[in-house]
């Protein structure tokens, strides 16, 4: 299964608490933290709702088939 790798770049400070929860539920805890998750479509709307706040590596670009 693909591979996505999510990166938090922006603070959630002054975000509604929904979107605090999902940065949590993705297993973020600091700034600049990365994370590894399989490709999913729940991960794909949870990414969505946040999106602001993350960087998204799709892992694509450097797989060699």
């Amino acid at each position: 299964m693909a591979k996505v790798a999510i990166t938090w770049r922006k603070s959630a400070i002054g975000y509604n608490q929904r979107q605090k929860d999902t940065i949590r539920k993705l297993g973020l805890r600091r700034l600049h933290q990365t994370v590894e998750h399989d490709d999913s479509p729940a991960l794909r709307g949870m990414i969505a709702r946040v999106g602001h706040l993350v960087d998204v590596d799709d892992g694509e670009a450097g797989e060699a088939s």
